[in-house]
């Protein structure tokens, strides 16, 4: 489990995780800065913290692939800071998994902002599947577990969701064969831009469907939102 509060700013420049610490210090947040990949694999597997933001350009490991590490945590979440500001970096990060990208140069202000978005979504996440926690979701071939994020196919696969995914997910399972709109699968997440949302639904479909390209239990309504397509049943795990 992840600590509240705590949050590791991973960044080879001293003056950003300075800027950055200095920020979240400020606003009650507890912070601890790496300068390599390295330094913050090794803090990782003494305490976990509730946030890791994490820049692409690091001077031991590519920050990507560090960020697809991150994010085999679901319950902790990812923030990418980087200047790299493409729109194909920014899909790829969500892609991995990651929950927001902000780019540089960015506004302190506006990352603590963003910050506090992104774990009070992930509070709300948690304390959402806190009652469910003893029932799982069977849709299709598929149980959902929300007490560990985990879809556990009936052919033995299982396959670990991100919090961004679970929240995605829980929302259609909790509303089957009804239109959600974006506003309502996006929740609260902060990341700005509409592209967001397809990068999401394109990796859970890839991760539920048996052809993504056609999919057949999370329809497009276009012009509306997305419908979960199947039945759904909570039940005790038994």
């Amino acid at each position: 489990m992840s600590s509240a509060g705590l949050i590791y700013v991973i960044d080879d420049e001293t003056d950003i995780c300075d800027l950055v610490c200095s920020e979240l210090e400020h606003y009650g947040y507890t912070a601890h800065a790496f300068n390599t990949g390295q330094q913050a694999c090794q803090a990782l597997k003494q305490r976990a913290p509730a946030l890791c933001i994490v820049d692409l350009g690091l001077p031991d490991m590519d920050g990507l692939g560090l960020v697809r590490q991150l994010c085999d945590h679901p319950q902790m979440g990812v923030m990418i800071l980087s200047g790299r500001g493409s729109l194909p970096d920014r899909v790829l990060g969500l892609e991995l998994g990651a929950d927001d990208y902000i780019t540089k140069p960015f506004d302190p202000r506006e990352l603590v902002a963003r910050v506090h978005s992104l774990l009070r979504r992930l509070e709300k996440v948690d304390t959402a599947q806190q009652p469910a926690r003893l029932q799982q979701a069977h849709f299709a071939s598929w149980c959902y577990d929300p007490a560990t994020l985990t879809l556990s196919h009936s052919n033995g696969k299982q396959t670990a969701l991100s919090s961004a995914e679970a929240e995605m997910l829980c929302a259609l399972l909790h509303a089957p064969q009804q239109i959600l709109s974006r506003d309502q699968l996006l929740g609260e997440q902060s990341i700005p831009y509409d592209r967001s949302i397809d990068v999401r639904m394109s990796r859970l479909r890839k991760k539920i469907e048996q052809d993504p390209r056609a999919p057949q239990l999370i329809k497009t309504v276009y012009g509306a939102g997305y419908m979960l397509m199947t039945t759904v049943i909570w039940q005790e795990p038994g």
